[in-house]
């Protein structure tokens, strides 16, 4: 029945991406046609601005199948992961098995061994119920995800210093079961003393606090409109070590590099030491602090709201230089009108520009490869015939819903 069911997913993920890959072809093939100057109605090829804006509506309407098509696409690949999430979760364990079985050759098998065996069970056991209650979201995905939609950093380092502690607790825990002698025993209940895993204890404590403080610090930096955050379609594994435009950013590399050293230094303590809790020196223990420090102030600093600096009249070759006037096009300057992870098509359709009452949508205007407007830095729209003339206030409206500051304009008839 679970072959078949997961036969049944990739089937569906296969159907979910073809459409998906059907619908971005057909995208960037009228794209491509409209920026060649192909492709217009002869009812609107005569005027430039109705041209623009006819090529505009055509290009949302495509880009919202595209991504209606990438959202089914993606939903379906996050059911096909909770399969991908447990065969990585017991091809862990069986590593488990394996490397207890080869060490044990000429040292003997050991109670310890049986403890580490059954608490390794224990967890793979625990993390497959985890990715069956949340299969539709991704299976072991989901408690790693943040609002965003994306894979936390913050979360991922938090997830595997706890599963880490669960293990090195359930191995003494299992040996303290079954130890007959009182010695054995004591020695086992010092082994959990705070003196030797204080430094552990230390950073479990440390990396869950900076995980809850990164999500309060990114909420209250959208709601006060001072970081723009724009959804993802689907967490990637990219997101663990990139920004939201998909760059690499140095705080989340560190911090998980970091981290990643030194879970793999408790577990080596572990393995040599299996009767106590793995002593983890105070120095890697500040060395993560140190991470966990420059991680949240890349958090505190990251992102802005937008900024408009000027706006002037749009001239074309020929054109005489004169005021703003109603049916003019203006190019507004300024930084932050494209948030990141905000540059597919369907997303920069989404942009507004406020002039005095009116609002009007920014569009697209295509070339070979991309689009000329809306860009990060410039927009160019017309002002509409319903502006009055007098001074009005030019505001920016992003993708993320963010408003930027007003700049004065003077209009005339």
């Amino acid at each position: 029945m679970a072959v078949q069911e997961a036969g049944r997913c990739d089937e569906c993920v296969h159907d979910a991406r073809d459409s998906h890959r059907r619908a971005v072809a057909e995208f960037i093939r009228r794209r491509d046609e409209f920026a060649s100057g192909h492709g217009l109605p002869t009812a609107v090829a005569h005027s430039p601005g109705a041209s623009r804006q006819w090529v505009s509506d055509e290009l949302t309407q495509s880009a919202r199948a595209v991504s209606d098509r990438g959202r089914a696409a993606a939903t379906a690949r996050l059911r096909s992961l909770r399969h991908r999430s447990l065969a990585a979760v017991w091809a862990c364990f069986g590593a488990l098995v394996l490397g207890q079985t080869v060490t044990a050759i000429g040292a003997g098998w050991t109670g310890a061994r049986t403890a580490g065996l059954l608490a390794g069970l224990a967890v793979a056991v625990l993390l497959t119920g985890a990715a069956q209650a949340h299969r539709a979201k991704g299976g072991l995905l989901a408690p790693l995800t943040g609002e965003d939609n994306r894979l936390s950093t913050s979360r991922a380092v938090a997830a595997a210093w706890v599963l880490f502690v669960c293990c090195a607790v359930m191995v003494l825990a299992l040996q303290q079961a079954w130890a007959s002698a009182p010695a054995d025993r004591d020695r086992l209940f010092e082994g959990m003393a705070v003196g030797r895993g204080g430094g552990l204890l230390f950073v479990v404590a440390l990396t869950c606090a900076v995980a809850v403080t990164a999500r309060r610090v990114v909420a209250l930096r959208v709601r006060g409109q001072r970081l723009q955050k724009v959804r993802a379609d689907r967490p990637r594994p990219r997101d663990l070590i990139c920004d939201d435009d998909g760059r690499a950013a140095f705080a989340d590399v560190q911090y998980l590099l970091v981290s990643a050293a030194a879970v793999t230094f408790a577990l080596v303590r572990l393995g040599r030491s299996p009767g106590q809790l793995p002593d983890l020196p105070w120095g890697a223990a500040l060395l993560v602090a140190v991470s966990a420090a420059t991680y949240l102030a890349a958090k505190y600093a990251e992102g802005g709201r937008p900024v408009v600096m000027s706006v002037v009249r749009a001239r074309e070759a020929g054109d005489l230089d004169g005021p703003i006037r109603t049916g003019d096009d203006i190019e507004i300057r300024g930084t932050g009108f494209v948030p990141p992870g905000a540059g597919a098509p369907d997303r920069l359709a989404r942009m507004v520009v406020r002039i005095g009452a009116v609002h009007v949508h920014v569009p697209l205007i295509p070339v070979p490869g991309g689009f000329a407007n809306p860009t990060d830095t410039v927009l160019t729209v017309p002002v509409p015939v319903e502006v009055e003339p007098g001074q009005v206030n030019v505001q920016v409206v992003t993708a993320a819903g963010v408003e930027s500051n007003r700049c004065l304009i003077e209009v005339t008839d």
